[in-house]
C-alpha cells in the first residue's frame, strides 16, 4: 500500500509543481480566469471602435492569436477577454501597473520604452510624417516654420517634432491632442496647419475623412521607419516568450499574410475604405524573420 500511495504521489505531483510554477501574467490569468486587452478607440486600421460599438483591427487580430496561445498553453476551456480602452497617455502605466495584460495598437518599440515595458514581435514599419491641407501647400518639414502644429500626447511623435523644432529653429507651435481623432480634427477645423503621426495612422485618417482630396502627407518624414509591436509587462519571461512564439508562427504562416491584406488591402469597416498599403519589402522581411528590435537600422 505504501509502495502504491508513493506511485500516485510520484504521477500526480509534476502536475500540481507545474501549477505551482506558474508566474507573472500566465499566473494571473490561470488565477483569473480572464486575460486583459488594452485598445485604442481610433488608431485605424491597428485598433478601434467601429459603427457597431465593436473593437476590431489589425493589432487585435494579432491579439487573440496571443490569447488562442496562452488558452492552450494553460489548458483553459473558457478564457474571459476583458478589454479596457487605452490612449497614447495611459497605455504604459495600464501596462506597468497590471490594469491591462496586452496593448494592442499602434504603439511604437523603442530602447527608451523598453526600459518601463516589453514588446514581442513586430507587426509593422511606420515613419513619423505630417497630413496637412494640399491647399498650403505643405511638403516639408521647413515648410512648417512658423505654423501650429498638433501630435497625440504621449507619443514619439510629438517628441520629434519638438526635437525638430529646435534642432532646425522652426518657431513652432506645438499642441498637444488627447488622441489622434482629435489631433486630425484641428487640422480640419484649421486649428493647426499639420498632424504629425505615423504615417500610416495618417493614411487611415485621410481615407475616412469628409473629403480625403483636400489632404496630403508630407514628402519627408521625422524619422527612419519605425517598429510597432504589441507591449507587455517587462521581467515576465514566460509570457513573453509564449507571445513570441504565438505571433512568430502567425506572422510566418498565410493566415498572417491574409490578416495583413485584410487591413491594409481591402475594404474594412465602417465606412468600407481601402487604404492600399501593400505590404513592402521591409516588411515581407520581418513577417519571414520575425524580431522585437526596438532599433530602426535593423530593418
Amino acid at each position: 500500500m505504501k509502495k502504491l500511495a508513493l506511485a500516485m504521489a510520484l504521477v500526480v505531483m509534476p502536475g500540481l509543481a507545474s501549477a505551482q510554477t506558474l508566474t507573472g501574467t500566465l499566473k494571473k490569468i490561470k488565477e483569473t480566469g480572464s486575460i486583459t486587452l488594452g485598445h485604442r478607440e481610433s488608431s485605424v486600421p491597428f485598433s478601434y471602435i467601429d459603427d457597431k460599438a465593436k473593437v476590431i483591427g489589425y493589432a487585435m487580430d494579432i491579439c487573440m492569436k496571443i490569447v488562442d496561445a496562452v488558452k492552450a498553453e494553460l489548458k483553459m476551456d473558457k478564457l474571459e477577454v476583458k478589454l479596457v480602452p487605452v490612449t497614447s497617455a495611459t497605455r504604459i502605466p495600464l501596462i506597468a501597473n497590471g490594469t491591462i495584460d496586452l496593448e494592442c495598437g499602434s504603439t511604437t518599440n523603442n530602447a527608451e520604452r523598453q526600459k518601463q515595458v516589453a514588446y514581442t514581435n513586430t507587426h509593422f514599419l511606420t515613419a513619423s510624417a505630417f497630413v496637412s491641407k494640399k491647399a498650403n501647400n505643405l511638403k516639408k518639414i521647413d515648410d512648417l516654420k512658423g505654423k501650429t502644429v498638433v501630435s497625440t500626447a504621449g507619443t514619439t511623435n510629438i517628441k520629434q517634432v519638438v526635437e525638430a523644432n529646435a534642432a532646425r529653429n522652426l518657431g513652432l507651435t506645438v499642441i498637444p491632442a488627447k488622441d489622434h481623432a482629435e489631433a486630425f480634427l484641428l487640422v480640419e477645423l484649421d486649428r493647426a496647419a499639420a498632424f504629425v503621426m505615423d504615417d500610416i495612422l495618417l493614411a487611415s485618417l485621410v481615407a475616412s475623412s469628409r473629403d480625403p482630396s483636400l489632404y496630403q502627407l508630407s514628402d519627408e518624414a521625422f524619422s527612419l521607419p519605425e517598429p510597432y509591436g504589441i507591449m507587455l509587462r517587462k521581467d515576465d519571461a514566460p509570457f513573453k516568450a509564449l507571445a513570441d512564439k504565438a505571433t512568430a508562427a502567425f506572422y510566418r504562416s498565410a493566415e498572417g499574410m491574409q490578416t495583413y491584406a485584410k487591413w491594409f488591402q481591402s475594404p474594412i469597416p465602417p465606412k468600407g475604405l481601402n487604404l492600399n498599403v501593400p505590404m513592402n519589402e521591409k516588411m515581407k522581411k520581418v513577417f519571414s524573420n520575425p524580431t522585437d528590435s526596438p532599433d530602426p537600422a535593423a530593418y
